[in-house]
């Protein structure tokens, strides 16, 4: 028998200041049972930092050729294609062919070797925007990761801010390529 999906309720209070994003997100969120941990929190860290109204998770992992987050049109075009971890830079540069604007949340333990094989390759997708985190900040939200999810996320200046139970977490948004 199949190991079932672990279920999160997520609230995130979300105040985007530098976009002028003043919202409460709600999401009940499965993770897989080949999911790790880290990839949770990253997908979490995708929704808020590239929160749109029509922003939703997708398969992800459970469909192979769908991102982690997307928003879509009525005639099921992609808009926005939102993928987290270290993903082939084909996959990006395929995804940056078929939707308007893509972002790459990108972490994970090989984050260093990734970007020194692959960022050249990403630079030349001019609607790609990525964000890398370090596996030091992924790892101290993964410390606090419950079943029930309550984040406050500030986002100012380029920096990140979250309130995660009693603690305060900071980290410098480092764009590398295109614009969030």
């Amino acid at each position: 028998m199949a190991l079932p999906s672990t279920i999160h309720r997520v609230t995130i209070q979300l105040s985007d200041v530098d976009r002028g994003i003043y919202e409460t997100l709600q999401a009940t969120v499965a993770r897989h049972p080949s999911e790790t941990e880290e990839r949770l929190v990253a997908r979490l860290l995708a929704y808020a930092l590239y929160y749109e109204p029509e922003l939703v998770f997708a398969k992800g992992l459970a469909a192979g050729d769908e991102p982690d987050l997307w928003s879509k049109r009525p005639d099921d075009r992609v808009l926005f294609w939102v993928e987290v971890g270290l993903p082939e830079p084909e996959r990006i540069i395929k995804a940056s062919r078929h939707a308007e604007r893509v972002a790459l949340v990108a972490c994970g333990r090989t984050l260093a070797m990734w970007e020194q094989q692959h960022l050249q390759k990403l630079a030349v997708v001019s609607n790609l925007s990525l964000i890398s985190f370090d596996q030091t900040f992924i790892n101290r939200l993964v410390s606090k990761l419950e079943r029930v999810i309550t984040w406050a996320v500030t986002i100012t200046d380029g920096n990140l801010y979250m309130n995660v139970g009693d603690e305060t977490l900071e980290a410098v948004l480092n764009e590398r390529v295109g614009k969030r």
